[in-house]
């Protein structure tokens, strides 16, 4: 029987899982360190997942039909994803870019005929440079902006059923996937969807999963005033930080009893050297969270205690989003 499928919609998740083998043996290292990847849905970020429960659950409360046109705040995966995933069923998607995005990102969008705007254009975060970015004060104004032009907003951010699809499918496909062996999920978090809805799914499963949050470190935030150039792109601070700086999702739930293990500062630079590090190693190609993400991984897998441990990280893009930056820049190969 033919295997063709209608629409790309159909082929977002189950990713594979993939162990670091070469690199754990070329650094001695004895836990198992496997990735999620999440660069192989058809748009070709984890963010394809989102674009599928948000449509699908703005579908069923009547709030968009066929020419519809949404917006949100993206650094880029988000908005990639809304639009493949949105005009494979007939939608329109008006992105405003959060800093960082990539030449790269940018240019996929007028390849998908968007309107690209900035967050700058946002009246109430238009100085967020100066001011920091308050994140209730973005939600604030593209809501504003949604009901003024008719769009309707996607809601990354504070939509639950971000985390819940991930509940429900990223986590039951690991868990299944693994044998239900996971002793670490490890996450960077951009809205907190994978990171939360994969972390409730696996400490219900087992309640000695360590989960564990990533976040650029201070000298990797450009409203830090310890910023040094380089950027984590797609994250934000999952905690140490004020809570206005702390994804919605993440707030709600740490509200509600969920708790992290650890959360983990990763430097850009050092997320930058993983991924060089791996692409020669094992062949991968990731993205700067990804690369963040395997960072904080293999933090874990070199203590004492994490020996055999299963410790499964997201790579929720890979680096072909990423060559304008100094991701892959390596010394006399510039």
């Amino acid at each position: 029987m033919a295997k063709i499928h209608s629409s790309i919609v159909s082929l977002v998740g189950n990713t594979p899982l993939v162990e670091l083998t070469n690199y754990q043996a070329q650094h001695g290292i004895k836990a198992h360190v496997i990735g999620k990847l999440e660069y192989l849905n058809p748009s070709g970020s984890v963010k394809d997942r989102l674009a599928v429960a948000l449509i699908e659950d703005a579908k069923a409360k009547g709030l968009i039909s066929e020419g519809s046109t949404l917006t949100d705040v993206t650094s880029g995966n988000t908005g990639i994803s809304m639009a493949a995933i949105g005009h494979a069923q007939g939608l329109k998607f008006i992105p405003y870019l959060e800093p960082g995005t990539t030449k790269e990102r940018v240019d996929i969008y007028k390849g998908y005929g968007l309107d690209v705007r900035s967050l700058t254009d946002i009246e109430e975060v238009a100085n967020f440079e100066e001011t920091g970015l308050v994140l209730d004060d973005v939600i604030r104004g593209i809501t504003r902006i949604a009901e003024e032009s008719g769009y309707h907003y996607a809601g990354q951010t504070v939509n639950e059923v971000n985390q819940e699809y991930h509940y429900q499918t990223t986590g039951r496909e690991i868990w299944e996937d693994t044998d239900g062996q996971v002793d670490y999920f490890v996450s960077a978090a951009g809205t907190g969807g994978t990171l939360v809805g994969v972390g409730r799914y696996l400490r219900e499963k087992n309640p000695d999963v360590k989960i564990i949050g990533v976040q650029g470190a201070p000298s990797s935030r450009p409203d830090s005033e310890d910023f040094t150039g380089n950027i984590i792109d797609g994250t934000l601070p999952v905690g140490n930080v004020p809570e206005e700086f702390v994804p919605t999702l993440i707030r709600s739930n740490l509200d509600n009893g969920f708790a992290f293990d650890e959360i983990i500062d990763v430097k850009a630079e050092e997320a930058y050297k993983t991924a060089q590090d791996t692409a020669t190693s094992d062949g991968l190609f990731l993205g700067t969270s990804a690369a963040a993400g395997l960072t904080a991984a293999l933090q874990i897998a070199r203590r004492p205690e994490a020996e055999g441990k299963n410790i499964v990280v997201i790579y929720p893009d890979n680096g072909f989003k990423y060559l304008s930056t100094d991701l892959y820049k390596r010394e006399g190969n510039e």
